[in-house]
């Protein structure tokens, strides 16, 4: 068989050079893995290219069928093993030749291949993590970066041994919404972009097929996406029905959906109540150095507030809120005036914060969300809550725009 435009699609899938990504059955250079090596069908489809390229198309097809075996459900496999037994007879245009197919469905087919082989190949360097992990509690296990641009999904643990570093553990393919992300209403069909937490897991006996294997509800929309006026609900991690291995890129509702065998993966991580899903338009990666000093910094900042409020300066301590802080329907005039008379009550503070957390929101403010206990004493009051505050860059520094109950 003679070498078809076939090869040059895939090729242009793998964008950015014209290696064909894991050849021999070796990972990018600089890629990260997790001990059991790369979820999903990527490094499968990567030696079926190999092998396409090097116009080895026996080959291909039949590991073509290796990956059918194990992925029976896989569109985009079924498509490239129809495209190479079409090659035996006839030149190949490009991705998707059977005559008479619904041209948005191969369109769709065409998307998922580059998505994923650029997913595949384009990995994020071992020293580098995700910004938006600054700090996870230490009951926090694990942390999830969803990536919309990429539709790749990121799993991070939380490595206690090493100071709360995060370290990758696996990427997984996923879908979210059919236009875009930046969700700010409700049916607009985009995937919001922001700080969450998992709130419940739903089993499949309660939800149907359509969802596949269970479903992860996330807390959209949060504090801050209310405050933006953000409305909507439903926004879910979720399955695949049971005939469907994988959607195309842009296919849910604003979920972010994986693969049924991928969620299983994902789900043995997750954390009811406790587990960040932080959801980006294309994630920022940082050195570790440059991570510890923009995690070290907001730490002494909240340092800083803590002190503030026991020294029971009123001035002192206000000057760490924005000049647009609200509160539970309070102005930060009205907030002020309440402690200012509250203080005038005190002969001592003492404020213990515990198992804080720190994520950066990726939106288009400089936004950080920070969680904690905070356990307040005084001559007159003792109170133990957990807090949530939205620090905010206002005028070069960090403020707090909001707080109230986690």
């Amino acid at each position: 068989m003679r070498r078809t435009a076939l090869a040059i699609v895939l090729m242009v899938a793998c964008a950015g050079g014209s290696a064909i990504p894991g050849a021999g059955g070796r990972p990018p250079s600089g890629a990260t893995y997790s001990d059991s090596g790369p979820a999903g069908p990527e490094p499968m489809l990567a030696r079926i290219l190999a092998e396409i390229e090097k116009n080895r198309l026996d080959n291909a097809l039949l590991q073509t069928e290796a990956l059918l075996r194990q992925y029976p459900n896989f569109r985009l496999g079924h498509l490239i093993k129809g495209d190479l037994l079409l090659a035996r007879s006839q030149p190949i245009a490009t991705l998707g030749n059977a005559a008479n197919a619904p041209q948005d469905r191969l369109s769709d087919l065409r998307e998922e291949a580059v998505v994923r082989l650029h997913g595949y190949r384009h990995k994020p360097p071992a020293n580098h993590v995700p910004r938006y992990l600054l700090q996870m509690q230490p009951d926090q296990k694990h942390a999830v970066v969803v990536d919309t641009r990429k539709s790749r999904l990121y799993l991070y643990e939380n490595d206690t041994g090493a100071g709360g570093r995060p370290r990758f553990v696996a990427d997984y393919y996923v879908t979210h919404g059919k236009l875009g992300a930046e969700k700010m209403r409700e049916g607009d069909k985009k995937t919001p972009v922001g700080v969450y937490h998992v709130t419940s897991s739903l089993s499949t006996k309660k939800l149907g097929d359509f969802y596949g294997s269970g479903a992860f509800p996330i807390n959209y929309p949060n504090e801050w996406d209310r405050r933006q006026g953000r409305n909507g609900h439903g926004i879910w991690l979720h399955g695949t029905p049971s005939d469907t291995f994988s959607r195309p890129p842009k296919a849910s509702d604003g979920c972010v959906v994986l693969a049924n065998s991928d969620l299983d993966a994902l789900a043995r991580n997750l954390q009811v109540g406790l587990t960040p899903v932080i959801i980006s338009n294309e994630v920022e990666w940082l050195s570790l150095d440059d991570w510890q000093r923009e995690r070290t910094a907001l730490d002494r900042k909240l340092d800083e507030w803590r002190s503030d409020w026991e020294s029971r300066d009123p001035e002192r301590f206000l000057r760490h809120y924005s000049k647009d802080f609200s509160t539970r329907g309070q102005t930060l005039e009205q907030f002020a005036r309440q402690k200012r008379e509250v203080n005038a009550s005190k002969q001592w503070i003492r404020v213990r914060l515990e198992n804080r957390s720190m994520f950066r929101d990726p939106g288009k403010d400089e936004l950080v969300v920070v969680t904690f206990d905070q356990e307040y004493s005084s001559n007159n009051l003792n109170n133990r809550m957990k807090k949530r505050q939205y620090w905010i860059r206002e005028d070069g520094t960090w403020k707090i725009i909001y707080e109230g109950a986690a």
